[in-house]
C-alpha cells in the first residue's frame, strides 16, 4: 500500500523549530527576520502565493511586508526599488513574485537582488555556489523535495533518481542537490526519446513540468517513490499534479499527494532562507 508524505505535517514540525529558533534570535539580537515580497500586477493565481507566504512568515514571528505594484511598472523603476531594499538593514530577505509582466525582464531582475539576501535563490550567483558546494541560500523547492524524503528515510545514497523538466527553479537544482545525497541522477524533458524506459528505471522519479496527469502507472516501476512537483486547475477546479495519482497509487511505494504534498514545503524553506539570511547579515555586520 502506497504510503502519502504528507508536506503539512512535516512543514508544520519544520516550522515550529524555525519559530523557536525565531524567538531565541530575538531575544538574543533584538532583531527581527524581514521577509519583503514584491508583485507586479494582479494575477490571481501571484495574489493567493503572496498572501500564503505572508500568512506563514507571521505565523512563526517574522516582519512581513508586501508591496504591491501596478502592472504597468517599469523596469527601471523596479530596479531602483530593489537597490533601495538592497541597502536596507531592516529588510533580510527580497522575493519578486513572478511571473512578472512581459515587459520586464525577469533574469535581470532577479540578478539586481542582493545575494545576501535571495531568499529564493535564483540569483546566478546563488546557483555557482550550489554547484560548487558553497555555503548559499537554495532554491525552495528543491530543497522542499530532499526535506520531504529525508524526513521519511528514503535512502537517496546509490538510488537511481530521475527528474522530469529540467527548470532553473526545480528541475536543474535538484540535480545537485541529489548529487549532495549521493544519488546516481537522469534528468528527462521535452527532446527525451524513450521517456518510459526512463522513468520505469527510477528508484525516485520526481515530476516538475506541469502536465496534468501526464505520468501513468505504466511509466512507474513497482514500488518506486514518487515525488510529483506540478500543480495544475482542470476545468473542473479541481487540482491535480503532473502524475496520475489514482493510477500511480497502486504501484509506489511513497508518493505526495496534489495538493498538500511538495507545496508547503516550498514555502517553509523559504523561511529557513529568512531566518539564514537574517543571521547572516548580522553576523556579517557583527564583524565588521
Amino acid at each position: 500500500m502506497t504510503k502519502l508524505m504528507d508536506g503539512k505535517l512535516v512543514s508544520s514540525q519544520i516550522r515550529a523549530e524555525i519559530s523557536q529558533e525565531t524567538e531565541e534570535f530575538i531575544k538574543e539580537m533584538g532583531i527581527t527576520p524581514h521577509l519583503l515580497v514584491i508583485i507586479v500586477g494582479n494575477d490571481p493565481a501571484s495574489m493567493t502565493y503572496v498572501k500564503n507566504k505572508k500568512k506563514a512568515c507571521e505565523a512563526v514571528g517574522f516582519k512581513s511586508t508586501v508591496i504591491e505594484l501596478p502592472v504597468e511598472t517599469t523596469e527601471n523603476h523596479l530596479i531602483e526599488l530593489i537597490q533601495q531594499l538592497n541597502e536596507d538593514n531592516s529588510v533580510h530577505g527580497i522575493l519578486v513574485q513572478l511571473p512578472l509582466p512581459k515587459h520586464i525582464n525577469e533574469e535581470k531582475i532577479i540578478e539586481m537582488i542582493s545575494v545576501k539576501k535571495d531568499v529564493d535563490g535564483f540569483h546566478p550567483y546563488q546557483v555557482g555556489c550550489l554547484v560548487s558546494g558553497m555555503d548559499c541560500l537554495k532554491p525552495c523547492t528543491p530543497s522542499g523535495v530532499i526535506e520531504l524524503l529525508k524526513y521519511y528515510d528514503i535512502e537517496l545514497k546509490g538510488r537511481h533518481a530521475v527528474i522530469i523538466g529540467r527548470s532553473h527553479i526545480v528541475g536543474k537544482p535538484l540535480i545537485q542537490l541529489l548529487l549532495d545525497e549521493n544519488a546516481t541522477v537522469t534528468i528527462c524533458h521535452s527532446q527525451t526519446k524513450d521517456l518510459s524506459q526512463l522513468t520505469k528505471s527510477a528508484d525516485i522519479l520526481i515530476v516538475a513540468i506541469g502536465k496534468p496527469n501526464f505520468i501513468k502507472a505504466d511509466m512507474v516501476k513497482d514500488q518506486a517513490v514518487v515525488v510529483d512537483v506540478g500543480i495544475n486547475r482542470l476545468e473542473t477546479g479541481r487540482l491535480v499534479g503532473d502524475v496520475a495519482f489514482d493510477e500511480v497509487s497502486t504501484k509506489a511505494s511513497y508518493m505526495t499527494p496534489v495538493p498538500g504534498g511538495v507545496g508547503p514545503m516550498t514555502i517553509t524553506m523559504l523561511l529557513r532562507n529568512t531566518l539564514k539570511a537574517a543571521k547572516d547579515l548580522q553576523s556579517s555586520s557583527l564583524s565588521i
